[in-house]
């Protein structure tokens, strides 16, 4: 099976290659779109900036090649921000495959940016198989994706309920971090590879 971790200027690469390492998966980081192409799952991970983030995808062609990918694409924090419609960091119009706003937290009564381990309340989706509702999750972000039909997970921070997860279709986001999240973020990766 061929795995590929999209390369794009968005760090984080090397924490879920070495989470892959450890369920006993090379995957390749590329930067190439045929070898994307003709990958059977394609992770998307990110940490950083929406808006350079997109302007780095666009130049290399890479937005329009991820949009259209048959198979299974797992984006993770920025990547699945980056796979909805828009984002109020840096007013950045996304990939558009989830039909979510990305809005900052408000820093009113909570510190900003939300990290650490917090819970998920289950809706559904085959990447939660061996996963319960209420299991905790690391996460690292001042951005989250609205609640919506395509919402597979949800989470609370800040006073806002957001997507912890979302599906549609070949097409899953988590806004926290899987390769960072102890034993059910390793079934998580191992459930999407298995998909």
């Amino acid at each position: 099976m061929k795995v590929s971790i999209v390369k794009y200027n968005a760090g984080n690469t090397h924490s879920v290659v070495l989470a892959l390492s450890r369920l006993g998966i090379d995957a390749l980081v590329t930067d190439d779109i045929l070898e994307l192409q003709s990958s059977d799952k394609v992770i998307f991970p990110g940490v950083g900036e929406a808006s350079s983030a997109m302007r780095f995808l666009q130049e290399k062609k890479l937005d329009e090649a991820l949009k259209n990918l048959t198979q299974p694409v797992l984006g993770i924090c920025l990547g699945m921000q980056l796979m909805c419609k828009h984002s109020e960091e840096g007013n950045t119009k996304t990939f558009g495959i989830f039909d979510n706003e990305v809005k900052r937290f408000s820093s009113a009564n909570d510190k900003v940016p939300h990290v650490g381990w917090n819970n998920i309340i289950l809706n559904k989706s085959s990447v939660y198989q061996g996963i319960s509702s209420n299991d905790y999750f690391y996460f690292v972000h001042s951005f989250y994706a609205e609640t919506s039909n395509e919402t597979t997970a949800n989470c609370e921070y800040a006073g806002e309920k957001f997507s912890a997860s979302l599906q549609k279709n070949n097409f899953y986001g988590v806004q926290f971090h899987p390769e960072k999240s102890s034993e059910q973020g390793a079934l998580l990766l191992k459930n999407f590879i298995e998909l």
